[in-house]
Formats: C-alpha cells, sequence, structure tokens
C-alpha cells in the first residue's frame, strides 16, 4: 500500500513548477487578456498592428526556446535556466505601466517572451525528469492544471479591479490597465522566488554524450508530431482575436472577462483528467479530441451572431485547451530520448511561437485588411482556423507512432 500511494503522488518538482506556473499565470493574465482593449480603445492601433505585436512577440523567443532547450541537454541542468527566463519575463512587466504607444507595448511583450523563451524548454524538460512514463500526463496535466487556475485568478482580480475603476463601461480606460499592471507585479516576481528555492535539479538521464544542436537526434515520430503542429499552429492565431471578436459582437469589458474566468475555469477543471486519460488511452487520442473540439468551436465563432452564443463556444474552447496542450506536451517526452527533451520541448515549443507570427498577421489581416485591401471582415480568421485544424486532424489520425522512447 504505501508503494501504491507513492506512485500516486507527484514528485516534489512537479508541484513546485506547478505553483511557479499558477503564479506567473495570475500576474501574466491579468495583462494579457485586457492587453488587445488596451491597444484598440486607448491607443486606436488597428487589428493587422496587434496582430503583428503579437507574432513578433512569440517569434522572437522562438530560437531562444530551441537554445535554452538544447543547452540545458548539454548542460544536464534545466534549473538554472528555468529561474533565469522567469525573471526576466517579471523584469519586462513594469514596462505596460509606462506604455504611452504601441512601440512601447510591443517592446514590453518582446521582453516577456524573452523571458518564455529561455525557460520553457528547461522547465518542461524538468517536469519530464522528474516523472516516470506511466504517470507523465498525469504531472503535464496538473501542470496544466495549476498554471490555467493561475490564470483564473488572475481574470478574476482583473475583473475585480476594472468594475471598481470604471464599472461596467463597453472599453477599457487606459487608468484601469495601468492600476492592472501594478498589481501583476507582486505575483510575478513571487514566482521566480518559489522556483529558485523550491526546484531540486533532477538527477541526469540518458547518455552521457552531449546533444548536438538540430532535428536529427529527435526521429521520424517526432519530426511527423511537430508537421502536424505546424500545420495546426497556422490557423491557430492568438486568443486576442477572439476577445475582439466577442467586443464586436457588443459583449462589455466586464463581460469580457467573465467569460475568459469560465474559459479558464473549464481549462483548469478539464486538464487534470485529460492528463490522467492519456496515461490510459494514448495521447493521440486524447489530442484528437482536442483538435476536433477546436475545428467546431472555431467554426462557431465564424458563424456566430449573439453575445450569448459567443460566450457559449469561448467556454467550451477551455476544453480544448485541457485536452490538448498538457497531452502534447507529455507526447513529446514519449517521442524522443531522455538526453534530448530539452532540445525536444524547445523544438515543440519554437513551432508554437514562429508559427504564430504568420498566424496572428494572417488573421489580422483576413479580419480588417492592410493598406488598400479591406479584408473579408471577423468571420474569416475563425473559417480558416478551422480549415488547418481540420487537415491537421485528418493527419494525426492516419498517423501511427512507434514504441515510446521512454
Amino acid at each position: 500500500m504505501p508503494e501504491a500511494d507513492s506512485e500516486r503522488k507527484l514528485p516534489r518538482n512537479v508541484k513546485v513548477v506547478a505553483v511557479t506556473s499558477f503564479l506567473t499565470d495570475v500576474s501574466s493574465e491579468m495583462v494579457i487578456n485586457t492587453l488587445p482593449l488596451f491597444l484598440k480603445n486607448v491607443l486606436g492601433v488597428k487589428t493587422y498592428l496587434i496582430g503583428l505585436i503579437e507574432g513578433v512577440a512569440e517569434s522572437t523567443s522562438s530560437l531562444l526556446k530551441m537554445y535554452s532547450g538544447w543547452l540545458s541537454d548539454r548542460l544536464r541542468k534545466r534549473k538554472a535556466l528555468a529561474v533565469l527566463g522567469y525573471a526576466i519575463s517579471a523584469l519586462s512587466k513594469p514596462l505596460f505601466y509606462f506604455a504611452r504607444s504601441w512601440g512601447v507595448v510591443a517592446a514590453a511583450r518582446w521582453g516577456d517572451r524573452v523571458g518564455k523563451g529561455v525557460r520553457t524548454a528547461p522547465r518542461d524538460a524538468l517536469v519530464a525528469d522528474s516523472t516516470p512514463f506511466s504517470r507523465r500526463g498525469h504531472a503535464f496535466g496538473f501542470h496544466r492544471a495549476a498554471d490555467t487556475a493561475g490564470a483564473f485568478v488572475g481574470l478574476l482580480i482583473a475583473l475585480g479591479l476594472t468594475w471598481f475603476w470604471q464599472g461596467g463601461g463597453g472599453e477599457l480606460l487606459a487608468g484601469t490597465f495601468r492600476v492592472i499592471v501594478l498589481a501583476s507585479l507582486l505575483p510575478a516576481f513571487a514566482a521566480v522566488a518559489v522556483l529558485a528555492l523550491g526546484v531540486r535539479e533532477p538527477a541526469a538521464t540518458g547518455s552521457a554524450a552531449p546533444p548536438r544542436f538540430g532535428f536529427r537526434g529527435l526521429g521520424r515520430d517526432f519530426r511527423y508530431f511537430i508537421a502536424m503542429i505546424g500545420i495546426f499552429e497556422l490557423g491557430n492565431s492568438s486568443d486576442a482575436f477572439i476577445v475582439l471578436r466577442a467586443q464586436e459582437r457588443g459583449l462589455p469589458v466586464v463581460g469580457i472577462l467573465a467569460m475568459l474566468l469560465a474559459f479558464n475555469f473549464v481549462y483548469t477543471a478539464v486538464s487534470l483528467p485529460a492528463g490522467k486519460l492519456s496515461d490510459r488511452v494514448g495521447r493521440r487520442r486524447v489530442l484528437m479530441a482536442g483538435w476536433a473540439l477546436y475545428a467546431l468551436t472555431y467554426l462557431g465563432l465564424a458563424v456566430v451572431r449573439s453575445t450569448t452564443h459567443i460566450v457559449m463556444l469561448f467556454i467550451v474552447y477551455g476544453a480544448y485547451y485541457g485536452l490538448s496542450y498538457g497531452t502534447a506536451k507529455a507526447l513529446v517526452a514519449d517521442l524522443v530520448p531522455p538526453q534530448s527533451r530539452g532540445m525536444a520541448y524547445g523544438t515543440f515549443n519554437a513551432v508554437l511561437g514562429i508559427t504564430d507570427l504568420p498566424a496572428s498577421f494572417i488573421a489580422g489581416i483576413l479580419w480588417g485588411g492592410a493598406g488598400r485591401w479591406a479584408g473579408f471582415g471577423a468571420s474569416a480568421p475563425f473559417f480558416f482556423g478551422a480549415a488547418m485544424a481540420v487537415l491537421a486532424l485528418t493527419l494525426l489520425a492516419l498517423w501511427k507512432p512507434g514504441t515510446p522512447a521512454g
């Protein structure tokens, strides 16, 4: 019985990383989910520029994710790089308070994403290194649940501050946004302290030979999986466009924040059971369910008319996140040898970041156009996203991966 109880318990490192992610998301989600409204309502930025800012912010961290992951493999150390990345993100947040132009906002987002680029792959590899194969889905599901619970709390704080400072007004005010930024600083710096003091470097696993920078050592199954991820993500523009879609349909700021709260509640509730389910029935099946749900949700967002329907769709969208994100990260660890996990997570996260630039820019142009081109309207990005998801889902259904690498 003691052995069974021990098997059910998650390792200390997983719990510490989960607390760190919880605090970071409390901080980040307060700011990031109100940022597109600040850009549009306060600074008057066009949708294609919002898409460009979001895309560049993610893509600037992409090469860093690969390099940082590879470096953590080569050094056989995960903790220091993860702590450094969280610290860089925390230090970038005060810039949002002083932003008076979209350029300063873009610089702050760039700094935040540089930190994410440094930390993400070593952190994910740390979780994988600390957890046996039979519990990997559980560990990543738990991490995603804690991460999203932080987003829920952060949004709840943002909602309370917005209601207090401006009531139920339809557009975000500059003063409200800056109060939210100030409130986000404490959890951001607390997250760095928790990780630095609480996590323990896991024992090195796998071959002692330092891995090369590149894709060759990661295997054919991993490369095929990454190709499918790239196709899917090309249609997966920033969620800022869903926020703007809700406002375009008439939902006020307080309603948008309440909608995001419900989304994160569902995301949190689904993540842990989905991770455990992937340990039992396989990662691919759970991921297929998530991508199918995404396609249906985006199709609904393309044709939606009422604010009630868009809120319902966005809540369902939270189930897609819960099914997909932790499962995909657990699958990465299954596909590559332990000594290459940092590089694999760096590559995986880099593909997410690289494709975010064209995905968000395409979405912005499809919606509002650029220059003399007027665009196709608010439905177009969501039709495009649904189509790309169906293509990726088809490839995932045809894929037959080999034996897990460990």
